[in-house]
């Protein structure tokens, strides 16, 4: 156990403490305060795992599946609160979806998962940032009208950059399709 997947853990606890916070207690902001705190732990157990040499192949499976489910959860929970239309999570979880049906064609090809994107990181640093945002822009007060745009600010080039991110990430996979042989072929 690092401090980088204790973090990952820690993350991945709060979910359901986020959604009884926002949907049964509608306690925005501890839900709020989940969020910071899940956006902050999310950029340091990077950090902390590049600082203290802690990366670790559980750390690698860990972050990006919170990172994942933080992506498709608080969507349709602030769906439920009505604060983001339907329309836009299905654009967000069928792209997570499409992503994760490529998983058999590249482990036919014998690879485990695509090379990270950058611009992948950041859309999801942009929904991971929207999040926060749009929740404190659900306040009645000049913080609510300050926060609100800047949300959906945030969410439009969240949205916008997921979805290029997975015209190149589909682009690569048609590449790793075309340019590597079957595994079991290669062994034959």
């Amino acid at each position: 156990m690092t401090v980088p997947n204790a973090l990952s853990v820690l993350r991945l606890a709060l979910i359901p403490v986020f959604i009884w916070l926002l949907l049964v207690e509608e306690a925005d902001g501890w839900a709020f305060a989940i969020l910071l705190f899940s956006g902050f732990s999310d950029w340091a157990d990077g950090k902390i795992a590049r600082w203290l040499d802690q990366s670790s192949r559980i750390g690698a499976l860990l972050d990006p599946a919170a990172d994942r489910l933080y992506i498709v959860i608080i969507p349709i929970a602030f769906g439920i609160r009505e604060f983001v239309p339907w329309w836009l999570i299905a654009v967000i979880i069928a792209r997570d979806l499409a992503l994760f049906a490529t998983a058999p064609l590249l482990r036919s090809r014998g690879l485990a998962a695509l090379p990270v994107l950058y611009i992948g990181k950041a859309a999801t640093f942009a929904l991971m940032s929207a999040f926060p945002w749009l929740l404190a822009g659900q306040l009645d007060s000049i913080i609510g009208t300050i926060c609100y745009p800047i949300g959906w600010a945030f969410m439009i080039w969240g949205v916008g950059l997921y979805l290029w991110s997975f015209v190149l990430y589909g682009y690569q996979t048609v590449l790793v399709l075309r340019r590597m042989p079957p595994q079991n072929a290669a062994a034959t």
